[in-house]
């Protein structure tokens, strides 16, 4: 009878500094440096994944730009410049990952998945319509309230109120993150956001054209970011590109309940590419 073996992959966390921002990093494997491990172990080839929201210094580290600028600062300091890479983008990360591309040209990626991607039109969408007058107007005058109600709450109460509502919400525990309730990350989240709403307008069709063979585009048929419509017109302009429509109806924010699924699903679509190396 045929077993299923699954192997352990260590993953730990470590903490970086990366334009002057403290920059957490999850790596999954037993290498924990790329840069001076120089064996006949070390892999050839690193899956570099930016979710949705984080040298030299950067200005406006939090904002869209310098988000770009501080990937690009990673992929160019932290990682081997001969190592192949596969960029891995979801909801505004894929954004990231063609402005990787754009920009930087030398950079060996072989593959650029794009989960959900808002890459353009975001403040016309659905979702879009509702965030851009909370984002772009509102958002100052919920700090205030914002740092009044969180900042004074002890870690124990942040903690209880995160568990009860993933709890509520039926999501694992591993997702507990105290950092959702810190003022300084809400203010941030909502900076960048509103830089979302106003920027990311028109798609970059020229990067998409230069880069199509590499590119793999994953729309929702339900996605309030990015409404099929979204993927009607890639579809229409892009006839020979790899651009599929999720048939499993996986919600945007796939990674609450079915990161799973998504997980295995994009392990499939790099078998090929992996075969070779």
């Amino acid at each position: 009878m045929d077993s299923e073996i699954k192997e352990e992959i260590p993953v730990h966390e470590e903490f970086i500094l990366c334009c002057g921002v403290e920059t957490q990093v999850l790596k999954c494997g037993p290498w924990t440096d790329l840069i001076n491990n120089q064996s006949g172990t070390r892999p050839k080839l690193l899956i570099f994944i930016i979710p949705d929201p984080n040298a030299k210094e950067i200005k406006d580290i939090y904002g869209l730009r310098g988000q770009v600028e501080h990937k690009l600062a990673f992929l160019r300091t932290q990682v081997p410049k001969e190592m192949k890479l596969v960029v891995i983008g979801h909801s505004i990360g894929s954004y990231f990952s063609l402005e990787i591309l754009k920009h930087a040209p030398e950079l060996p990626v072989i593959r650029s998945i794009l989960l959900f991607p808002t890459i353009e039109r975001m403040s016309e969408s659905p979702r879009g319509r509702f965030a851009t007058p909370l984002l772009c107007w509102l958002r100052y005058a919920l700090y205030v309230p914002c740092y009044l109600l969180l900042k004074p709450w002890p870690e124990k109460i942040k903690s209880l109120v995160t568990r009860t509502v993933l709890q509520m919400m039926d999501i694992p525990k591993e997702f507990s993150c105290l950092n959702t309730l810190e003022p300084f990350c809400l203010v941030n989240a909502a900076y960048l956001g509103s830089q979302e709403m106003r920027e990311v307008v028109k798609r970059d069709n020229e990067t998409i054209k230069e880069h199509l063979p590499k590119l793999i585009f994953y729309y929702g048929t339900a996605d309030g970011w990015c409404p099929k419509e979204y993927y009607d017109d890639m579809k229409k302009d892009f006839p020979e590109g790899d651009i599929r429509l999720c048939e499993k109806k996986i919600p945007h924010a796939f990674i609450l309940s079915f990161f799973q699924e998504m997980a295995n699903m994009v392990a499939d679509w790099l078998k090929d590419d992996l075969s070779k190396m």
